[in-house]
């Protein structure tokens, strides 16, 4: 079998996994709609999977779907640029960005920290085709 390089950086599982445990918690209703921007406490994870940064462990995501009050189908976002059919760079606010679309997942909203904005419609469905044309492509 196959052996895995070992990271150098030292993930806070224990960080996280206290973080997560009072997230569960977390009884305050939380209003959101597609194509809004939250901050959204994503973790830590395995291998090569997202993680969130700071002491909340969070990131910035796009919601691609609201599925019930609890539950969204979300895409995280990046400050980093990558030329990659796998990333789709996109402007905002004059900066640009890049939605990972391959780590797109369903996220509880309790996970949803605070609202950042909305995404202009022409970025939305711009993201909603280019996954698109990543899951039919794979």
């Amino acid at each position: 079998m196959k052996q895995f390089a070992e990271t150098k950086i030292q993930k806070d599982f224990d960080g996280w996994n206290m973080r997560k445990k009072s997230l569960d918690c977390y009884k305050k209703k939380i209003y959101f709609r597609k194509s809004e921007i939250w901050w959204c406490a994503l973790g830590v994870n395995i291998g090569f999977e997202q993680d969130g940064k700071n002491e909340n462990f969070e990131r910035p995501v796009l919601v691609l779907r609201k599925i019930n009050r609890h539950l969204a189908f979300i895409i995280p976002l990046s400050s980093k640029i990558k030329n990659h059919p796998y990333y789709y760079r996109y402007d905002y606010d004059g900066k640009y960005f890049s939605a990972i679309l391959f780590q797109s997942r369903v996220v509880s909203t309790k996970r949803f920290l605070r609202r950042l904005g909305v995404m202009e419609k022409i970025n939305f469905y711009g993201i909603i085709e280019a996954l698109i044309r990543f899951i039919k492509d794979n």
